[in-house]
């Protein structure tokens, strides 16, 4: 069976702090093995990409591989062929896909006719790979990670459900600030806490970044409910990750955005440009957390 990664509960706890742990190292050694010499891995988007892309493609060639980009314009995909033909097809091409599209259940289907390991590149429903790198850019300056409390300040989208999913194998206190009608899945937020997540909900920003370490954001409208914008700009508003929100969490505390950022609507410009942010160094983590994750998925190990 191939080692597929759909989502942060794909690894356990253990494997989870191997990635975290050897995706620093990899960032300061500046080391790779060869993992992926004489590999293919395909890059299936169906969505648009800078980040997420550039860091995959890297990472792919740092290791030794060979990176295809393929968008859905560029093949089938874009003339409504079946997901499964196109995975069976790929996987007798290349070693591994990393998919960027709209619904979980396409990724997920995808990995149950793919004969080799398929990597959640972003869905509508969970962006594993973005929030494993910012669980690295906060464990590189903090590693008592058991002793941090991390706000969410926005939508209850797909970065948020990453992030309470983060939240089962890492010991931070997450705190999520939502309007209501745009809180996350229930069901993520209660699987979570049954296997020992420390989360609160709450549709107070003030509550929720009060004494947080982390203040992390994202657009309010991500892609594809563009057409909701103007009706989210009026809901969201009072979420802002400006200067007077930040009185209230820690002094230290750092501000954090996985990017693009619409300065001016979820953050200021002064907060981005300011010293409390760490939005480029969460930007470089997706290259060496990507090669982490490739590294755990073709070699296996957990320590």
């Amino acid at each position: 069976m191939p080692r597929h990664f759909l989502s942060i509960l794909d690894l356990n706890r253990e494997s989870a702090w191997h990635v975290l742990r050897r995706a620093l190292a990899i960032k300061h050694e500046a080391r790779t093995d060869g993992v992926l010499s004489g590999k293919t891995v395909v890059l299936v988007f169906e969505k648009p990409s800078t980040r997420t892309r550039v860091s995959f493609e890297v990472a792919v060639n740092d290791l030794g591989g060979t990176a295809l980009f393929m968008a859905s314009g560029d093949s089938q995909l874009g003339r409504s062929e079946p997901l499964k033909d196109t995975a069976r097809v790929l996987s007798r091409y290349a070693h591994a896909l990393v998919v960027r599209t709209f619904g979980q259940a396409n990724l997920e289907e995808m990995a149950r006719y793919a004969s080799i390991p398929v990597i959640n590149a972003l869905t509508d429903e969970y962006h594993p790979c973005q929030v494993m790198s910012d669980v690295l850019t906060m464990f590189e300056g903090r590693p008592d990670l058991e002793n941090l409390k991390v706000a969410w300040v926005g939508d209850g989208n797909n970065m948020a459900h990453s992030w309470i999913n983060a939240a089962v194998h890492f010991p931070f206190e997450l705190a999520l600030a939502a309007p209501k009608g745009y809180k996350p899945n229930p069901d993520v937020v209660e699987n979570a806490r049954q296997a020992g997540a420390r989360l609160s909900l709450t549709s107070d920003p003030r509550e929720a970044v009060a004494g947080a370490d982390f203040v992390n954001t994202d657009v309010w409208a991500s892609m594809g409910r563009e057409s909701e914008h103007s009706t989210r700009l009026d809901v969201f508003s009072p979420y802002q990750v400006n200067d007077e929100l930040l009185t209230l969490a820690h002094p230290e505390a750092k501000v954090m955005h996985c990017l693009p950022a619409h300065r001016g609507e979820e953050i200021t410009d002064q907060v981005m440009e300011g010293p409390r942010s760490i939005v480029w160094d969460q930007a470089e983590n997706r290259l060496h957390m990507q090669k982490a994750l490739l590294e755990w998925i073709f070699q296996g190990r957990d320590s």
